[in-house]
């Protein structure tokens, strides 16, 4: 994902420093500890979805001092229900682009991100649109979460083959960058291809996550994106950041990207012991998702506050 002409440099061992800071070195903050963020995830499924609920939660989010707010996404899902869904059919999940404006209406400081959009199953020409513009509606608080996806009669629905679907996800990646970043917007490549067009607004402040395990998914992380959207327990993350610096010694990351940030998605109780434990992995921000919490998700909310800062 190329954000500017800059050439650019070897990076052997994936760890390159820029203006002093390693991008990602997978033993903490390069010996500099700093104070966890907390984010939300998956309030646009179900009952939450509701236009008054939202918004109260949001409300909600952003006072108890939460860094974001994050939507999930499934365009359909398979009826009767397999093994590998998330939920039953019919289970109601708000479309997170829509969400997201509705809520970003209702917020001034959350951020706010695609937690993670499934990207093959989108048109990366409409959806380079439509992340740029919800950036500027919002104040530059978009992230773009975006992963592969892995439901076989979702993807099926769009008519998006299973076996190719991560190297649409570079591909889409790539020509969203250009209508995002370059002055004369252009793409060639197997699945999209523009030329003498132009799309504004540019986006402002806008950030691209990746979301998943897999050495794609990884590698895609390191070249293609400011953070990576991770899922798991410590000992999960553990094991996974230890792939991710496989990973890293096999490619390049452009200088423009920075530092690789890293969220995850905690899977196990949360305390204060627990919480440094992540943040000794390196880990800058832990997501929860309150509706699968014990107690009423205002109660989940509340406790976890108490883990901020």
């Amino acid at each position: 994902m190329a954000h500017s002409s800059k050439p650019r440099q070897s990076n052997r061992r994936g760890f390159r420093r820029i203006r002093g800071t390693t991008i990602w070195n997978g033993l903490g903050h390069s010996g500099v500890r700093v104070s966890m963020d907390f984010g939300v995830q998956a309030l646009n499924i179900g009952r939450t979805n509701a236009p008054e609920e939202t918004g109260r939660l949001a409300g909600l989010v952003e006072s108890l001092g939460y860094r974001s707010w994050w939507a999930s996404d499934h365009v359909v899902l398979p009826s009767p229900r397999v093994a590998a869904s998330p939920a039953e059919p019919t289970e109601s999940i708000i479309d997170p682009l829509v969400h997201l404006a509705f809520v970003a209406a209702a917020t001034r400081r959350l951020e706010l991100g695609t937690g993670v959009v499934i990207l093959p199953q989108r048109n990366p020409v409409v959806l380079a649109k439509q992340a740029a513009s919800l950036s500027v509606l919002s104040g530059g608080r978009f992230r773009l979460g975006v992963g592969a996806g892995y439901l076989e009669p979702e993807l099926a629905a769009v008519g998006v083959p299973t076996a190719d679907r991560g190297r649409r996800t570079d591909e889409y990646l790539d020509a969203m960058s250009s209508l995002w970043y370059s002055t004369e917007p252009s793409f060639s490549g197997k699945y999209v291809e523009f030329a003498a067009v132009d799309a504004h607004p540019r986006p402002v402040g806008l950030q691209v996550y990746v979301g998943g395990h897999s050495r794609g998914a990884l590698r895609r992380a390191l070249t293609r994106a400011h953070g990576w959207f991770a899922i798991g327990t410590v000992a999960e993350t553990a094991a996974n950041l230890s792939r991710l610096a496989e990973v890293a010694e096999t490619v390049e990351r452009p200088d423009e990207l920075g530092k690789l940030s890293i969220t995850v998605a905690a899977t196990q109780p949360l305390n204060p012991s627990v919480v440094r434990q992540y943040e000794d992995l390196g880990v800058v921000q832990l997501v929860i998702h309150p509706a699968t919490l014990p107690g009423t998700i205002e109660e989940a909310l509340q406790r976890h506050a108490e883990l901020i800062g």
